[in-house]
C-alpha cells in the first residue's frame, strides 16, 4: 500500500515537469535535447598560440559541446576550476571514450590529441579556462555565462 503510494506521489510531481520541458519547446529530452545545444569554438594547445579567436558568451540553461585539440608542441594544462564549477559536465570524449565526471579542475595534454566536452551551462557570471603559469591575453579564454 506505501509503495503504491509512493509511486502515486511520485508521478504527480513529475508530471508538471514534463509538461513544462514539452512547453519550452525542448520535447521530452528536456534541456538535454538537440534543439538547446550549440557547437562551441575548439580550444587550440598549441605552444605559444591563441586559445581561442573570441571569448565565449553562454547563456545558462543551454547545452554546449566544445572540442580541446593539443598538437603535441609542448605539454600543456588547461585550468578554470570556477568555471568547471558553475556549469554541469554531461560527458568528455576521448578517442571514442566517453567520461562521465563529477567534476574536473584541469585537463592536461602530454602529447598531441583531441577530446570533447558536453556541459550545460548553469550558473551565471565571468570565468575563465588558461593554461596555467601563464600571463597574456592569449593564453587566457574568458567566457561570461548569462
Amino acid at each position: 500500500m506505501m509503495m503504491k503510494y509512493v509511486l502515486s506521489l511520485m508521478l504527480a510531481l513529475a508530471l508538471p515537469f514534463t509538461a513544462f520541458a514539452d512547453d519550452a519547446g525542448f520535447g521530452l529530452a528536456g534541456i538535454l535535447s538537440a534543439k538547446n545545444k550549440e557547437d562551441l569554438e575548439p580550444v587550440q594547445l598549441s605552444a605559444g598560440m591563441p586559445l581561442t579567436s573570441a571569448p565565449w558568451v553562454l547563456k545558462s540553461g543551454t547545452y554546449y559541446e566544445f572540442e580541446i585539440q593539443g598538437d603535441g608542441s609542448q605539454e600543456l594544462a588547461l585550468i578554470g576550476p570556477e568555471f568547471f564549477r558553475a556549469i554541469w559536465i554531461d560527458e568528455i570524449v576521448v578517442e571514442g571514450l566517453e567520461i562521465r565526471p563529477l567534476g574536473l579542475d584541469s585537463i592536461e595534454f602530454d602529447e598531441a590529441g583531441e577530446m570533447e566536452i558536453g556541459f550545460l551551462a548553469i550558473k551565471p557570471g565571468r570565468y575563465y579556462m588558461k593554461i596555467p603559469g601563464s600571463t597574456g591575453e592569449t593564453q587566457r579564454l574568458e567566457i561570461t555565462i548569462e
